[in-house]
């Protein structure tokens, strides 16, 4: 049989498989192809967060700090670097001593320790912790578990190469090393790369340049929706540019697609360098989701929270916004898998894997077909818990909520976006305040979790709409058992980005030198909201937010993470509520005085004041941006001259500078942004040169 090696990258969520691979899996299999599945981004993490890696990382900020600290004088782009530094300097030194326990936290089979909330949120910030430091050493680089970013490696061909070097790569040892042995030793036709979310981008990149010098003449195949989405208008020269190391780009439904790719290559042929995968009409020719031969047993996770989709696409459609998954514009056409394929799949993999919670991962599911799902699941006493994705419908009345909750519904995200009336006509969503807000308390009397899902900032959108949206989750505190308030960001494939003028926005541009079309600017023909206001805003939310224990993805206070389905399972849908009181700390973190060269603080507050000053000139004025046109203008600045000193750091904590008297003087930053609704790198970019 053919060999095909399927890999899913960095930078994602470990706590749980992705369903892209072990679905090309499964339908490849079908058809006679030998798979060896690879979830590198688990693997990847595996193997970074561990003690000696996170020494030899420590080591890095240290080193970098002290060719620094000799200097006379910082310029900008070396103030971006010392901030960075000493940001995580404090972590850098606690980090590795904890770093193992926190993993063990998070993997405790037992539970005890994972369900123990002041436990769990210790490992929780030391693994956060972690990441930062990955990042300062490897500055400008920011990376987390949704994404991967630097400056400028997403612009073009050369800019995306060299961030894939080993000095500007974290994952090169293991990309280099365990991950390329195991393609050689697989001796495959293709390697195919299943990109996701936009996070995963770069690394899949890497990924590619390493295989395609380490693992010359294997064929290289990349696809996914967020590689499908980059390659959306793109072509000619900007097209083949784009494509990089990859030999051939599939975008839409790959299972097909990359089915006759493997047989092209068997009959020594060679496929062709971009190919549309053409769109399942019937799910039940869909095989279910194959889990088998990926790292089971290494996911962050006490026990196995598998996804399955049984529905693909979504069946309103109309949001004005959106601009998801496999879509030229707006979202993909809702397919429906029958309900017995749905109940004979679920059945195997919960026998093969022992799964008592799955996600049902879809744009939407209609209220009518998980009915179905649940009343099936009643009849057979099937032990198992599944949560999903929901449009709040005027459908979802008490006994259908009850129904849902018997069979098996343990939580849903419902996406309210907004509680103005006005906004939501502008966004088509169909589904009027009152009855967003009689859906979700049917929900929650069931007994079935509420994760409310808003965002401000849709053009035209005032200060009173805004604070309507906030009223309307503070009235429904104690039927939400999470929410997130994002902002609104404008996507190339959203109604809003087809017709602009429709929605109160004057203009829409991109910047020159961004090859791959990733930023999508815009502008309002009137400010609605002015700073004070959009202050008030976030001071609201962030008063509002103090009633859960809430976390960031994707952790348990995260929505729809399979860390919190199993703080669902285990504590009942109003735990994030109940702990709202959890703080996070690093175990054995202690205080530290450390002498610096310069005024820590004051290099932080010039050089972000700075870096947002020199963005908002190539973006919004020049609308050109370059590696040169960057530095330009980062040469220009003023250098910061020495103001030696000694500092107090702390993991969590803002720096102090410790007085002659022995005296702290506080400085700092505020606070941090609201998770946004789509994230773009121009949009708020990594700090650095």
């Amino acid at each position: 049989m053919p060999k095909t090696v399927l890999i899913y990258p960095p930078a994602c969520d470990p706590t749980a498989p992705y369903l892209s691979v072990p679905t090309l899996a499964g339908y490849l299999r079908t058809h006679g192809v030998d798979v060896v599945p690879i979830d590198a981004n688990v693997e990847a993490f595996d193997w970074l967060l561990r003690r000696e890696r996170m020494e030899t990382l420590a080591a890095r900020v240290e080193s970098r700090l002290e060719r620094l600290e000799r200097k006379p004088t910082l310029r900008h782009t070396e103030q971006l670097l010392y901030s960075a530094l000493w940001s995580a300097r404090a972590e850098a030194r606690t980090v590795p001593a904890a770093i193992d326990d926190a993993v063990q936290v998070i993997r405790d089979r037992s539970g005890e320790r994972f369900y123990d909330p002041p436990t769990y949120a210790g490992a929780v910030a030391t693994v956060d912790a972690a990441l930062r430091v990955v990042s300062a050493a490897y500055a400008p680089l920011s990376l987390t578990f949704t994404g991967y970013k630097t400056p400028f490696s997403l612009l073009n061909a050369e800019e995306v190469e060299a961030d894939a070097r080993e000095e500007r790569n974290p994952f090169y040892g293991y990309f280099a090393g365990p991950l390329v042995e195991r393609v050689r030793a697989a001796a495959p036709l293709c390697v195919g790369i299943s990109v996701a979310f936009p996070g995963q981008v770069q690394p899949a990149y890497a990924l590619a340049h390493i295989l395609r010098k380490m693992v010359p003449g294997v064929h290289l195949v990349v696809g996914g929706p967020a590689l499908t989405q980059l390659f959306q208008g793109l072509d000619g020269e900007r097209l083949e540019r784009a494509r990089g190391p990859f030999d051939t780009v599939v975008t839409y439904e790959g299972e097909r697609a990359l089915l006759e790719l493997v047989r092209t290559l068997e009959r020594g042929e060679r496929p062709a360098s971009l190919i549309r995968g053409e769109q399942t009409e019937d799910l039940s020719e869909l095989p279910a989701p194959d889990y088998e031969g990926l790292p089971l047993d290494r996911y962050f996770t006490p026990e196995l929270v598998l996804p399955y989709d049984p529905t693909r696409g979504c069946y309103w459609g109309k949001c004005t916004f959106c601009h998801y998954g496999l879509a030229e514009v707006g979202t993909a056409r809702y397919r429906e898998r029958p309900v017995d394929v749905v109940m004979e799949h679920l059945r195997e993999l919960h026998a093969r894997h022992g799964v008592r919670v799955f996600y049902f991962s879809q744009d939407a599911v209609n209220p009518k077909t998980v009915l179905k799902v649940a009343r099936a699941l009643t009849a057979e006493g099937t032990p198992f818990r599944w949560a999903t994705d929901m449009r709040p419908e005027r459908s979802l009345k008490p006994e259908l909520c009850d129904e849902l909750r018997r069979g098996g519904a343990l939580s849903m995200a419902v996406g309210v976006e907004s509680a103005s009336p006005r906004v939501l006509d502008l966004i088509d969503k169909g589904v009027p305040v009152d009855a967003v807000k009689t859906a979700i308390q049917n929900l929650s009397h069931a007994g079935i979790g509420v994760e409310a899902m808003c965002f401000t900032d849709f053009p035209t959108e005032s200060y009173r709409e805004a604070m309507a949206t906030v009223r309307f989750v503070d009235g429904l505190t104690e039927n939400i058992s999470l929410f997130i308030c994002g902002e609104f960001d404008l996507t190339k494939g959203s109604l809003v980005a087809q017709s602009p003028s429709e929605f109160g926005i004057a203009e829409t541009w991109r910047v020159a030198g961004d090859e791959l079309g990733l930023g999508l600017f815009y502008r309002e023909t009137k400010d609605p909201k002015n700073d004070d206001e959009r202050e008030k805003v976030d001071e609201a939310l962030g008063n509002l937010s103090r009633r859960w224990w809430l976390e960031h993805y994707p952790w348990a206070g995260a929505l729809s993470t399979a860390h919190t389905l199993l703080y669902y399972a285990h504590f009942g849908v109003d735990c994030f509520r109940r702990f709202s009181d959890v703080r996070r700390a690093i175990p054995g973190a202690r205080p530290q005085t450390v002498r610096a060269r310069f005024d820590v603080a004051e290099v932080a507050r010039i050089s972000a004041e700075n870096e947002g000053a020199i963005w908002d000139e190539l973006v919004n004025q020049r609308r050109k941006v370059s590696r040169g046109d960057y530095r330009a203008l980062a040469d220009a600045l003023s250098a910061v001259a020495a103001s030696p000193g000694m500092w107090r750091v702390q993991p969590g904590h803002e720096p102090v500078r410790v007085s002659m008297q022995g005296e702290g003087r506080r400085h700092g930053r505020r606070g941090g942004r609201r998770p946004s609704h789509a994230v773009n790198a121009m949009k708020e970019p990594v700090r650095g040169w």
